[in-house]
């Protein structure tokens, strides 16, 4: 049975997906005492990139933007796998935004705020996070927006 947060999900018109699967030597996420850590999350559908590039010259910032939503997503699944279930989350600590940019491109607090306020949608109060956006040349798989994210949950 789904709890209040996957309720969510559906009513903003949004699926929890599968976790996406490793794509190297380490786990989606991770629990240290009341803390789950995700790796970095790609936008990965259905094991599939739907987009590949540079933001600011192939992938668009708008687009990269909702990458960013799947990227939190994909962070969301992840954080379940470990916690069992997503109403455990007291709160969102800390989010992580990497995008591939073209050399002049300088948005990428704007890119990530599609995570940010993903996690703000679903979460309420709980989703609000510190965080930070970083501009780096390249990523995995040629994806434009990577995303990682830490959670504090209620009785670990």
């Amino acid at each position: 049975m789904a709890g209040a947060v996957e309720a969510k999900l559906v009513e903003l018109g949004l699926m929890l997906p599968d976790v996406v699967p490793p794509l190297a030597a380490y786990q989606p996420a991770v629990q240290s005492g009341v803390y789950v850590y995700t790796s970095g999350q790609l936008p990965m559908v259905e094991g599939k990139l739907s987009v590949t590039g540079k933001v600011g010259a192939e992938v668009t910032p708008d687009e990269a933007k909702e990458l960013a939503k799947t990227c939190a997503l994909n962070a969301l699944a992840a954080v379940k796998s470990v916690a069992g279930d997503l109403d455990r989350i007291k709160r969102v600590v800390k989010v992580v935004g990497f995008v591939a940019s073209a050399t002049d491109f300088t948005g990428q607090p704007a890119v990530i705020n599609g995570a940010s306020e993903l996690l703000g949608a679903v979460l309420g109060d709980k989703g609000v996070h510190a965080r930070s956006a970083v501009g780096v040349a390249v990523l995995p798989l040629d994806a434009p927006v990577e995303v990682e994210v830490q959670v504090e949950l209620i009785g670990a």
